[in-house]
Parts: C-alpha cells; sequence; structure tokens
C-alpha cells in the first residue's frame, strides 16, 4: 500500500510499504477516505526541530518532559503522516460488535481502549493500556508507537468498538475530516464553559494552533456567545473569523508582544471565557489577563520552554483559572457531531484547502490554516466531492 512518509523539512514522499493486518480480534482495518492537516503537524513540516529540541533539553532550556512525550530524537524522519481523517471500514476482528464492512467512521488521533481508569475519567488520550509510550497515538512514528499515519491507504485500528465513532446521517464526512483531533480541540476551549455561563462573550487569541482557534469563534458563536472577539497577525486567519461573525482584531506580527502587554488588563478584563491558541507566551499571558474574575482561558498551543511564565497572582486576585492539557476528542465527539448535526456549525467553513488524496504530497507542505486531502470516487456517489 501507499504511506505519506515525512522525511524531513518541507520534504514528503509516497512509500509503498506493507499493508497492516488485523492482529486482534478487536482490531478493524481502515480506509481513509479523507485526512486533515493538523495545526501540530506544521512544527515538523515547516521547521528543522529535531537537534533544537534535543540541544535545548540538553542545555535545559526546554522542559525535559519533551523527551518522555516526543521520544530520544523527536520528530525525527522517516515516519508515517497523519492523524485526522475519516475513512471506511474495512475488515473486522471477529470481536467487532458495533461496526461492519463499509461503515463511515472518524478515527480519534490517540488510541484508547475506552475501559480503563483514565478513559472512564474522560482522559481518554492517556489511555493506560494504549501502549509503552506516554502517549499512544497514529502520525507520529516512535514516539508515540508505531501505529502508522492516516494518510495511508490502510491503517489498522485497535479497541474498534471503544474508539471508532460512526459518522451520523446527514452529516457531511468531508466537513468532519478533523473531528480526529482540532475540531474537538476548539470544542473543549469553549463550550464547557458556554454552557455554564450562556451567553458570556469571549476572546480567543489566534496564531499557531491556526485551525482549532477558529474553530472555536465558530462553535462559540454556534451556541450564542453574545461577542466572540478574535485576535490575530493573519489576513487569511481573521477574514475567516469575520466571516464567521466574529470580531476580527489585527495585531502588527513584528510588535505582536508589545501589543499584547500593552492591552492585557493589569487587574481584571472583560472576558468569561478566553483561549489561548497563539502559541506566543505573550499571547497566552494576555489571554489570562483578559479574564473577567472567576474567567477561564484554555491553552491548546504548544510551549516547549522549562518555563513559561504566567501572571500568577493577577490569576489569584481575580479568581481565574488556566486549562491546558491534550485534546481527548473520544470523550466529546458525540456532543461535537450533535452540534455539526444541527447546522449551526460547519467545519467546512475552516478549509482553506481541499486537495486530492493523490496530491498530499504537495498540499501537506502549503502555506495555508487548513489543508483536507480526499479521494473524490468515494465522494461523487452522494455528491460531496
Amino acid at each position: 500500500m501507499r504511506q505519506l512518509t515525512y522525511l524531513k523539512k518541507n520534504t514528503l514522499a509516497w512509500w509503498d510499504v506493507p499493508d497492516p493486518v488485523l492482529q486482534l480480534p478487536t482490531d478493524v482495518i481502515v480506509r481513509p477516505l479523507a485526512a486533515a492537516r493538523c495545526d501540530g503537524d506544521k512544527v515538523f513540516l515547516f521547521n528543522d526541530v529535531t537537534r533544537p529540541i534535543k540541544l535545548g533539553m540538553a542545555l535545559h532550556y526546554l522542559d525535559p518532559v519533551n523527551r518522555d512525550l516526543l521520544g530520544h530524537d523527536p520528530y525525527k524522519g522517516p515516519f508515517a503522516v497523519g492523524h485526522e481523517c475519516v475513512g471506511e471500514v474495512y475488515a473486522c476482528g471477529e470481536e467487532v460488535k458495533n461496526f461492519k464492512r463499509g461503515d463511515k467512521v472518524i478515527v480519534p488521533w490517540a488510541i484508547s481502549c475506552g475501559s480503563c481508569a483514565h478513559c472512564h475519567l474522560g482522559l481518554t488520550s492517556k489511555c493506560l493500556d494504549a501502549g509503552d509510550t506516554l502517549l499512544s497515538a497514529f502520525g507520529f512514528g516512535k514516539g508515540m508507537g508505531m501505529w502508522g499515519g492516516m494518510v495511508s491507504d490502510f491503517i489498522r485500528v485497535p479497541y474498534a468498538d471503544q474508539l471508532l465513532v460512526a459518522i451520523p446521517e446527514g452529516v457531511d464526512p468531508l466537513s468532519v475530516a478533523s473531528a480526529s483531533d482540532n475540531i474537538p480541540d476548539g470544542w473543549r476551549t469553549v463550550a464547557p464553559y458556554l454552557k455554564r455561563r450562556p451567553q458570556a462573550p469571549v476572546l480567543i487569541v489566534g496564531g499557531g494552533a491556526e485551525s482549532i482557534g477558529l474553530y472555536a469563534v465558530a462553535i462559540a458563536i454556534a451556541m450564542g456567545s453574545s461577542k466572540v472577539d478574535y485576535v490575530d497577525h493573519q489576513v487569511q486567519r481573521l477574514e475567516i473569523a469575520e466571516r464567521l461573525s466574529a470580531i476580527a482584531i489585527e495585531v502588527p506580527k513584528a510588535k505582536r508582544a508589545a501589543w499584547y502587554r500593552q492591552h492585557a488588563p493589569r487587574i481584571k478584563g472583560n472576558y468569561p471565557i478566553s483561549v489561548d491558541a497563539s502559541a506566543h507566551a505573550d499571547g497566552l499571558r494576555y489571554a489570562i489577563r483578559s479574564l473577567a474574575p472567576g474567567g477561564t482561558c484554555t491553552c491548546v498551543g504548544y510551549y516547549f520552554q522549562k518555563s513559561t511564565g504566567i501572571p500568577l497572582m493577577q490569576m489569584f486576585a481575580n479568581d481565574s483559572t488556566l486549562h491546558t492539557g491534550i485534546s481527548h476528542p473520544r470523550a466529546t465527539l458525540d456532543e461535537v457531531l450533535a452540534l455539526i448535526a444541527s447546522k449551526r456549525f460547519k467545519p467546512e467553513a475552516i478549509t482553506t484547502l481541499l486537495a486530492s488524496w493523490d496530491d498530499a504530497e504537495q498540499a501537506y507542505l502549503e502555506r495555508t490554516t487548513k489543508v483536507v486531502v480526499h479521494r473524490s470516487s468515494a465522494f461523487e456517489s452522494v455528491g460531496l466531492a
């Protein structure tokens, strides 16, 4: 079969590799039909990061947990790319009860068994039985287990009955190509808090987590926020935010740090809910300082440094909460899909490049917000290509 393989910065290639096989009776083989590029993939696609991360840890500048998370050679190629996809069940192990050949499914990015203590707590991406690595996931190479990548002709999916999620009738599979990770990642930043505080205004600081911030915008508006302010330096993302009915606030890229510091309230802000999708330390501090009393900021950016300063004293005085951590899509996908089925939230509005599966080698290296590649023949029969 063909597998899209990361070799080094700005270099991908289709490799011929052996087909995966059923190894356990609870496995299925899935044929991916559409795959989306995760925001986090840009870290290794566009940057030579293996040696700098290793050097940073050796000099005690970067947090040593990076080694536990990413392995001893973080992001070193070659490895199979992709951890967001929708697909078609191709073969089932004899103990699989909930799925059959031909079913259209979402495959979450991280492996989860559905029955361990962490899975029962909703920490599905921290499954205790998924493997020997700190995280077990598709598309990251041996640092997170050799599960393969989703831009492949076939993938083996363990714990199928617990891990896979059926695409609901009436939901366009192409619209949920990113439901494996980035869409639920946007959901968890705003949805739980808008349920507690209906119509609350929301601040979203965009940047490094490009599509996640915009999914958060769309979800906040769909859930009835009275005002969504979106701060970013990039014109394409600002235009998308405006089309989604957010208030777009442009920040000069060269002066981001100064702008964030200048506009961050010193005592309290006006937003019960804020999101840091900037992956910029000053953007994170701005999102925290902008909280209203009792507010919550959720951070989805990567901060590899050993220490990233946050305004703890202001948080103490303001009764603020900061939530950070990996996404757990398997725990929230049912709610996410219900909102999509309602037609109030349309994830496809965030996609900036829809390309052919055969063109994935080039499409994944495009400098754009959200890339989705798909097998057009798989969708022509239902009018989606």
